[in-house]
């Protein structure tokens, strides 16, 4: 399923590609989406095709234009990061929020199988129950049905083949934390107060040997922050759009 936006004809003002995370599309950045577009062009490209974060990389800067600004919410960031390792030279600005650069654990392969076999048999609304709610935080799915709604049909569009192609790569990805000292064009690292999957401390980790980096934690939000705090990370999206390009060059 290839998004027409990423075809989009040539335009004179800036790019900004948001990359979504496992079992996401671009209804995960709808907020940020209309926020950014009044200054920029905004892309989001379709992660349903690879197996693999290089070859999900490899095909956003295909579609992308020359020079780009790139944000990535979990599994998101991680390709967003492999985007600016293959063409750092393409990458004017660096987001990753609520996400991790460290490999796959010896505990997580048992761990995504169960998930995997839940999609598999049941299905993807038998999934949702199970993984979305401490994607979240404690309790919101009970109380912000819209939110709630949302959710499930963003897991609803994918399949079971999907999330086993996202899973694969998840489970392969590379060790990125040697990349982090290298990285000189400006960078944000955001992540949800609330944050169970990757927690705050995991990222002011990664803020800390980042060159410029401006970390930022959205409160009262866990894992799907661009849903949850969706004005708080528009507004960091923003800021992070407008600092001088120069300034960690």
């Amino acid at each position: 399923m290839s998004n027409p936006e990423m075809n989009a004809a040539p335009s004179s003002r800036e790019t900004v590609i948001l990359v979504p995370g496992l079992l996401c599309d671009g209804a995960v950045w709808q907020h940020q989406q209309a926020a950014i577009s009044r200054e920029y062009d905004v892309l989001v490209p379709d992660l349903t095709r690879q197996d693999s974060i290089a070859a999900m990389a490899a095909q956003v800067l295909a579609d992308a234009p020359p020079r780009f600004a790139i944000a990535g919410h979990s599994m998101g960031a991680r390709v967003a990061l492999s985007v600016w390792q293959q063409a750092p030279d393409r990458v004017q600005r660096l987001a990753l929020l609520d996400t991790g650069v460290h490999p796959a654990g010896p505990d997580e392969p048992s761990k995504r199988q169960a998930m995997l076999d839940i999609s598999a048999n049941r299905g993807m609304t038998a999934l949702a129950d199970v993984w979305l709610p401490p994607m979240v935080k404690d309790g919101l799915l009970d109380t912000d049905p819209m939110l709630r709604a949302a959710l499930y049909a963003m897991v609803g569009r994918m399949s079971p083949a999907i999330h086993r192609a996202q899973i694969a790569a998840l489970l392969a990805r590379p060790d990125a934390r040697p990349l982090l000292p290298l990285i000189r064009c400006p960078v944000l690292i955001g992540v949800g107060a609330l944050d169970r999957w990757s927690p705050p401390d995991q990222h002011r980790e990664i803020a800390s040997v980042i060159s410029h980096a401006r970390y930022v934690v959205f409160e009262d939000s866990g894992h799907m922050a661009p849903m949850e705090a969706a004005e708080a990370v528009s507004d960091a999206l923003l800021q992070w759009m407008h600092e001088p390009e120069g300034q960690s060059a």
